[in-house]
């Protein structure tokens, strides 16, 4: 029996081709798939009997994700690359080795063609990885065939079999001069690039005239050859051709969220992918560069050969802050990778759209069910809060009321709190319940049924210290609390217990969505009230300049602008090193540069 998280989710997958990757309930991936039709293949899982280790399969799948790709055959590549990762425990080992095979062209006197399972640092050319062994088989002996080179083991003074039967280019009896195996090699190469249109053609007469003939075995014959030369030679954006590491960026925004999509690719492959979603306030291009700088600064995260990112990003500013150039390609290989994560950002934002519209239809019963968890006849409206603040200072408090399971935005409140200066979470729950509760009282106007606190136990005890002791009032409570991941995970009623709430339950899913909900609009408020503030508060968030320099800085130079324009040298004088000095100068051009 599927919960409802799945059930959610499978109305929302495409018809595309793509990867997908089973989880259990602790979020670990039990399992990757391929599907040339995402949505037809993983709700087959749920709609379908099974039995053996598919059942059990599927009876231990909690949540699932997916990532769209062009092809089918790039959802075998990167289905294989996905499976080297993580090794799902229920996934079947390939039996070629570790990895698909490679067609490599050996580098030596007299080269030859074979598969190989690794790449070596033998100076070979290698095409591939092929995710069908067979077809990559077949395809080698076409062009063994129609292009040969040595196939035997070198010279000994008369041809080979291999040579009689025309797939040896004769380095067994006579010395092959460069010029001839560099013409072979030539074909091979245009051949294995996707090359092919004159050679299916050819194929496709042959099939005809050996049915015409009524030859029917040689003409299945010749349809397996056509279709082992189409699989192993399609094009596969999902690969770049060179050895170098990358890290590729791509966003989609709507109805102030972005979903920003992160490839890291490997040794020619997509290892894997992040996903993350927000609310924004500013520029699309300005809000990707702050989310690409703050990846970067978490702890153990290895910095790629490059970064590739759309052409509205800031290349020149980020390539200097993080010290790894970045670039944004307009044609080849990277672009379609790029556009690539683009793709599948849309469909990222677009499915967490419609889940929010799932969710409002079902919202009926909820409110009751969470009156039944809280131990209250009736929950009609509630009113949720969440701070947010910039280093102790900007502190500013917004509320969001839902009645009857549904947002009403009318009832929004935003509140800049006076009476916290720094990092105080309890002083400022004081004063924000007190405003907004003082006020109702005073005014004569409706109370909520519940109040919810987007944070723990401390925010959860400041506020009841108000309700009751200042304000002598009696309404229900409950701190909503995230896991490490900042997803909704528990709920903390008055009496400070840890509710065991059923994680498929109505009443969880609103609560997500009231927690999502908050939050976005505290930050979105905080991000405006923020860029109005002084500029010099910005100098707090470069990294390297602590309260000491910052003093330093504004006694000196007295402006942003004038510590922006300011020489290297000059700031290197306040004891600043060189790399923060840099670091300084970018960051406080790019933000004039946005506030101007």
């Amino acid at each position: 029996m599927t919960n409802k998280i799945v059930e959610d989710k499978l109305k929302l997958l495409p018809d595309l081709p793509g990867s997908y990757q089973m989880k259990d309930k602790n979020g670990k991936i039990i399992y990757v798939g391929k599907a040339k039709n995402l949505k037809n293949r993983v709700r087959s899982y749920f709609k379908s009997s099974h039995t053996g280790k598919t059942a059990e399969l599927v009876e231990n799948i909690a949540d699932f994700e997916f990532i769209v790709t062009n092809s089918n055959k790039e959802s075998f590549l990167l289905e294989n690359e996905l499976i080297k990762q993580y090794k799902p425990y229920y996934n079947i080992r390939l039996k070629y080795g570790n990895s698909y095979p490679y067609i490599e062209i050996t580098n030596e006197k007299n080269p030859t063609i074979k598969l190989s399972n690794i790449i070596k640092k033998d100076k070979g050319t290698y095409f591939g990885p092929y995710p069908n062994v067979y077809a990559a088989n077949g395809t080698l002996d076409f062009i063994r065939k129609n292009y040969p080179l040595r196939r035997c083991n070198g010279y000994q003074g008369h041809p080979c079999l291999y040579y009689e039967m025309g797939q040896c280019i004769g380095a067994c009896f006579r010395n092959v001069h460069k010029e001839e195996y560099e013409s072979q090699i030539n074909k091979i190469t245009h051949f294995l690039n996707g090359d092919i249109k004159d050679t299916k053609n050819e194929i496709n007469a042959k099939i005809q005239k050996a049915a015409q003939n009524l030859n029917y075995e040689l003409a299945a014959q010749l349809r397996d050859q056509l279709k082992f030369i189409e699989e192993t030679v399609e094009n596969q954006t999902v690969l770049i051709s060179d050895n170098h590491s990358y890290d590729i960026f791509n966003y989609y925004v709507d109805k102030g969220w972005m979903t920003v999509q992160i490839f890291f690719v490997r040794q020619n492959r997509i290892l894997r992918q992040q996903k993350d979603t927000f609310a924004i306030i500013g520029e699309a291009a300005d809000e990707l560069e702050e989310a690409i700088q703050q990846f970067y600064q978490q702890k153990n995260i290895i910095k790629p050969f490059k970064i590739i990112v759309p052409k509205d990003v800031d290349k020149v500013s980020l390539s200097e802050i993080l010290e790894v150039k970045a670039e944004s390609p307009s044609r080849g290989e990277k672009k379609a990778v790029l556009d690539l994560a683009a793709k599948n950002a849309r469909i990222t934002l677009e499915d967490k759209f419609r889940l929010m519209q799932l969710n409002e239809i079902k919202t009926k019963g909820a409110m009751q069910e969470l009156a039944n968890e809280l131990g209250v006849d009736r929950i009609q409206r509630i009113e949720a809060f969440d701070h947010s603040n910039t280093q102790g200072t900007n502190y500013v408090s917004g509320m969001v009321v839902f009645e009857d399971g549904m947002p009403n935005k009318d009832e929004y409140r935003k509140f800049k709190l006076q009476t916290v200066n720094n990092q105080d979470e309890a002083k400022a729950t004081r004063e924000v319940i007190f405003r907004r509760y003082s006020r109702l009282l005073k005014e004569n106007k409706i109370l909520p049924d519940l109040i919810l606190m987007d944070g723990g136990i401390i925010q959860l005890n400041a506020a009841k210290e108000v309700l009751e002791d200042e304000l002598g009032l009696n309404i229900p409570i409950a701190a909503m609390v995230k896991n490490d991941k900042h997803k909704t995970s528990d709920l903390i009623n008055s009496d400070d217990q840890k509710l065991e709430l059923n994680r498929n339950s109505q009443a969880f899913f609103l609560l997500q969505r009231i927690q999502d909900e908050v939050h976005r609009f505290v930050i979105t408020f905080h991000r405006q009230l923020r860029t109005k503030t002084n500029l010099s508060s910005r100098l707090d968030e470069i990294k390297g300049v602590g309260p000491k320099y910052r003093n330093r800085l504004l006694k000196e130079f007295k402006s942003l602008d004038n510590i922006a324009q300011a020489d290297i040298q000059e700031l290197l004088k306040l004891g600043i090193s060189q790399k923060t000095a840099q670091l300084i100068q970018v960051s406080l051009r790019s933000i004039i540069k946005k506030n101007n």
